[in-house]
């Protein structure tokens, strides 16, 4: 199901636990399959679950929580905006029909050619650097004006 690179990754950080909570794992689990697969599909989580001993429903209880695993596939740059009150009170409204126009997409949209999908995201912690996004939950872009969203999206475009 799941790479022996994966494996390996998700064995290290089950050191990390005692023996007996396995299950204290599932976030890095899942984090380290969506990465190798792209999304998180239900027998991906039903592997998760076997490997660490734990139901399966207690693998998608947390993977529907976060909104950082991807339950679906989607684009290959997966833009999460801000919307939060300081944001917001920060052009985190403009970003976003800016980022729309451009890409001719609405929130939870991915473009005709697989690149981008839209998505709304809770508060990232960062409401100094507001207006914030994430690209592909990994890289946090912050202070994004029209022209730094054009650049982002120029260099993701390559």
């Amino acid at each position: 199901m799941l790479s022996p690179e994966s494996i390996k990754k998700i064995d290290h950080e089950l050191t990390k636990y005692p023996t007996d909570q396995k299950q204290s794992a599932v976030m890095s689990a899942l984090a380290i399959a969506q990465d190798e697969k792209g999304w998180l599909a239900n027998e991906t989580m039903d592997f998760i679950a076997h490997y660490l001993g734990m139901p399966p429903i207690a693998v998608y209880e947390v993977a529907t929580f976060y909104n950082m695993y991807n339950l679906q596939p989607l684009g290959k740059h997966k833009l999460t905006v801000c919307t939060n009150l300081p944001c917001a009170l920060s052009g985190a409204n403009d970003a976003v029909t800016h980022i729309k126009q451009k890409l001719g997409i609405g929130f939870n949209q991915t473009t005709a050619d697989g690149k981008f999908t839209l998505k709304e995201g809770e508060c990232m912690g960062a409401c100094g650097d507001a207006p914030v996004l994430l690209v592909n939950n990994k890289r946090m872009c912050s202070f994004m004006s029209n022209d730094s969203i054009d650049q982002l999206l120029e260099e993701l475009n390559k």
